[in-house]
């Protein structure tokens, strides 16, 4: 039971830091005079998914570390 704390607060955070990094390229890419807005999109959209990803990572966790 333990490892798989282990490994899911491993993945809980590299979630967090996917999402992070989509983020902070969205927001490179608004900056630029030349943004594409197609890849705007398609950049929000990873980061909703890897929030969503993250937030059930997140509450399989906090599960499996009360039980």
């Amino acid at each position: 039971m333990e490892a798989m704390i282990t490994l899911l607060t491993i993945l809980t955070v590299l979630c967090m830091l996917a999402t992070l990094g989509i983020m902070l390229a969205g927001m490179a890419g608004l900056t630029q005079s030349t943004s594409d807005p197609m890849r705007s999109n398609r950049l929000m959209r990873y980061r909703v998914i890897m929030q969503a990803v993250t937030l059930v990572l997140f509450a399989i966790l906090l599960t499996a570390s009360r039980g």
